[in-house]
């Protein structure tokens, strides 16, 4: 009799979606090895992009700066990508991308938090603040957990579900309706990814014991 072998975690929707834009990341990829681009000037850039949309959204001009926030997503993860092509990957530069990524999402909820205030929108404006807490502590949880030596990328809003979510409100300008979306589903992904650690490490208590 075989023993039982462990079931693949489920592909998460970050997995797939960079498995569908693989027809965009491998040519650009290449391209970029040619041109000697690094990884780490790619990460660096993707700041610059989202400095950018934080102005426009700033500014009020949300439908361009939602534009730009979507093309954008087709760069995020080139760097990645690049590194493993060229084989430098790294602990500091997987560490350094994160790092990057919490700063460019920071920095267009701040344009979001500068245009509702200039405009008198207090009630999205406080929306605002749950956002940038919840996407924190979605990152947060992720990486504890990791700490712990648990997997942790369940739940409902991962970073690319919160970048899709708002460039679709910046393009259609629904910012109540975008907002309250993220306000409500970042924080029940944080409980969601609790809830997680919180099996997992009951079951590895239970297995210790037996």
């Amino acid at each position: 009799m075989k023993p039982p072998t462990e079931s693949a975690p489920p592909a998460t929707f970050t997995d797939r979606a960079r498995r569908f834009l693989a027809w965009f990341v491998d040519p650009a990829t290449a391209l970029l090895l040619r041109l000697g681009v690094t990884p780490n000037a790619i990460t660096l850039a993707g700041l610059l992009v989202n400095v950018c949309v934080a102005i426009l959204v700033a500014s009020g001009n949300l439908t361009a700066a939602g534009i730009v926030l979507l093309a954008s997503g087709l760069f995020d993860g080139l760097d990645g990508a690049l590194a493993r092509r060229i084989g430098v990957t790294s602990k500091f530069g997987a560490f350094l991308d994160s790092m990057i990524d919490r700063y460019s999402e920071a920095f267009v909820l701040f344009g979001l938090l500068v245009y509702t205030g200039d405009h008198g929108l207090w009630l999205e404006q406080r929306l605002v603040y749950f956002i940038l807490v919840g996407s924190l502590l979605v990152s947060y949880a992720r990486s504890r957990a990791e700490g712990l030596g648990i997997e942790c990328k369940v739940g409902l809003l991962t970073r690319i579900e919160r970048y899709l979510i708002t460039s679709a409100m910046l393009i259609l300008q629904q910012l109540t309706i975008g907002l309250v979306v993220l306000a409500v589903l970042t924080h029940v992904t944080v409980v969601q990814r609790m809830a997680h650690v919180w099996r997992e490490l009951r079951r590895s208590e239970s297995a210790s014991a037996d």
